[in-house]
């Protein structure tokens, strides 16, 4: 009889485990989360950039922009960040014209976020200009760095930010 209690107790203790843990998705979108505010820094081209980040909509939104200028010409672009169930989405709005989706893995250390392709709206073909791959690197909370790269009909083109918190 005694031994019923016991699996009892055991039982609500392993729900209640099961109830705070939080998902792997969640984990990443609360590190993302954590970049609201003001960043400067430099581009590959050591050109300035800033790139400002809120949480929107009620918590459930990570809205980034990122402000550049290249050849004169303004390269503004916003991305969304958002869980979808089991998976952490981020949508960038780009000057391409078009959005690609790119979804999160994580790497154990959970220092580094990488958001690669799933499919994207406004692409004329999968050879069109779109962003691949998004690599987000936490060096700490006043510092990070963000690496995108472009696929344009089988080219590569990498943009690196270096980026300080200013706000």
């Amino acid at each position: 009889m005694k031994s019923k209690p016991f699996a009892v107790t055991a039982f609500v203790l392993i729900a209640a485990l099961c109830a705070t843990a939080q998902s792997a998705p969640q984990k990443s979108f609360d590190a993302m989360k954590s970049l609201a505010g003001n960043w400067s820094g430099k581009n590959t081209m050591g050109d300035p950039i800033n790139v400002s980040y809120r949480i929107t909509s009620a918590g459930s939104a990570l809205l980034g922009e990122i402000q550049s200028s290249m050849n004169g010409q303004s390269e503004d672009m916003i991305s969304m960040i958002t869980l979808d169930n089991d998976r952490l989405l981020l949508t960038h709005y780009c000057t391409a014209g078009n959005q690609p989706r790119m979804a999160a893995t994580a790497s154990p250390d959970g220092k580094t976020i990488t958001f690669d392709f799933v499919d994207a709206t406004n692409l004329s073909s999968p050879d069109a200009g779109h962003m691949q791959r998004v690599v987000f690197t936490f060096l700490d909370s006043n510092h990070h760095t963000e690496d995108w790269l472009f696929l344009d009909h089988g080219k590569n083109i990498s943009e690196h930010f270096d980026l300080q918190r200013k706000s």
